[in-house]
């Protein structure tokens, strides 16, 4: 399939497209490179003949409707947005701008395509034309290599005329039709809002976000299906859990435990720990996504949770404990001397968990990882792994707390008064 994956430079999408391009597939990531989006997370696959790169901006219409045409992709598998809670509370303008608007904006320039698109056993020339695109897009960025381009750099070489985008398919392979086309919404079960002790997060939970990122992935949700009620789009929605893995930017509570504790700095815990969560590890995520795509029925949600519910406290001491044994402190003393509890997030959700039942009964999926292993994985590449996650922290990020509650008033939240 030609697959239009869209965030693919973030840490879920990056998991993504390394394993569509393994099982065969051909993948044009779209990415505006924002400081979570690393091309350096995906060096393994940059020079692949079946992956293409284009840097550009969900909210731009042209860009959008220049990559549908030339790529003629068979599905959308939307992951683009801001997901950090901490960052969503210090500047909620950039969620709303993203997760809504963006999302707002592909499902325009999905329509548009998809009503261009003939039915099964119809001639192409017989569907409504995709108008080709005269204005000028943003092209891709091929052979990377095995050396990062800085933003410059980027920005240069969208300049060449040169670089385009292709549609990669070969006369073997059937074109789209308008009852093969996906689009599939990536999502998180942070829009249900919070759960008592007991009972679990179906696909029928009303929603009740707490979060302004939580609220505007709930907006974009129920963007996605009124697409589909109202257009007949054919999407899917997914819900997950907390993912963590490899290449997870380093704001996110897994990879702050592991690299505060490497550091030895003291490693926070917000409030008392009490807070529970479902952890998925992504490559397991992106094997859901992929068989959800393939055989997930139109207009329908699945959840997708990992089965591995844990207090953020247990967790730490876990992490801590995988440390002591893969890379022991240098004075012998273990790492969970160095847990510090501070003050806790603002409208802080006591506890999620997923009911997987529909996506493993329907689509035939279940999570490989355990409560042990994924974990275990997840120290051991960031140990292996130093060169990816220094350069971050060599930049403007240094692990610093966000998400105080404390965004100047009158802000719009873009950082403008």
């Amino acid at each position: 399939m030609n697959l239009l994956v869209t965030g693919g430079a973030g840490f879920i999408g990056s998991n993504l497209v390394r394993l569509l391009i393994r099982r065969g597939h051909s993948v044009l990531n779209i990415d505006k490179i924002t400081y979570a989006g690393n091309l350096a997370s995906l060096r393994d696959v940059a020079a692949s003949p079946a992956y293409q790169f284009l840097l550009a901006d969900i909210c731009d219409p042209a860009a959008l409707q220049s990559a549908f045409t030339r790529f003629q992709p068979d599905a959308v598998m939307h992951l683009a947005a801001e997901s950090h809670v901490d960052r969503s509370i210090d500047g909620p303008g950039t969620f709303i701008q993203t997760n809504i608007l963006g999302t707002f904006t592909l499902l325009q320039a999905s329509l548009r395509y998809w009503r261009g698109l003939p039915h099964a056993g119809q001639s192409t020339e017989h569907a409504e034309p995709n108008e080709p695109s005269i204005i000028q897009h943003r092209p891709v960025l091929r052979s990377l290599g095995d050396e990062e381009t800085s933003l410059v750099e980027q920005e240069n070489a969208a300049s060449h005329p040169q670089s385009t985008i292709h549609n990669p398919r070969s006369s073997i392979h059937d074109p789209p039709s308008q009852e093969s086309f996906r689009f599939l919404h990536v999502s998180t079960d942070e829009v249900y809002g919070s759960l008592g002790d007991s009972g679990k997060f179906t696909e029928t939970t009303p929603y009740d976000p707490h979060s302004p990122y939580a609220a505007s992935k709930a907006a974009s949700d129920l963007l996605t299906r009124a697409w589909h009620d109202t257009y007949g789009l054919p999407v899917i929605v997914t819900n997950c859990s907390n993912n963590y893995g490899p290449f997870q930017f380093p704001e996110k509570l897994i990879p702050v435990v592991i690299l505060k504790a490497l550091r030895g700095e003291p490693i926070p815990v917000y409030g008392k720990g009490e807070n529970i969560r479902d952890w998925l590890y992504v490559e397991d995520h992106a094997e859901a996504l992929l068989m959800t795509v393939e055989t997930g029925i139109p207009g329908q949600t699945y959840n997708i949770g990992g089965n591995n519910e844990l207090r953020n406290i247990d967790l730490v001491r876990q992490l801590c404990q995988i440390l002591d044994h893969l890379r022991p402190r240098a004075d012998g003393c273990p790492y969970a001397n160095q847990i510090t509890f501070v003050t806790d997030r603002p409208g802080h959700d006591l506890r999620y968990a997923i009911d997987a039942t529909k996506i493993n009964h329907e689509i035939g999926w279940s999570p490989t990882q355990d409560h042990q292993s994924g974990f275990r994985r997840t120290v051991q590449w960031y140990l292996d792994h130093p060169s990816w996650w220094q350069e971050i922290l060599d930049g403007s990020y240094q692990l610093d707390r966000l998400g105080r509650g404390q965004a100047p008033v009158g802000s719009d939240g873009l950082g403008r008064p």
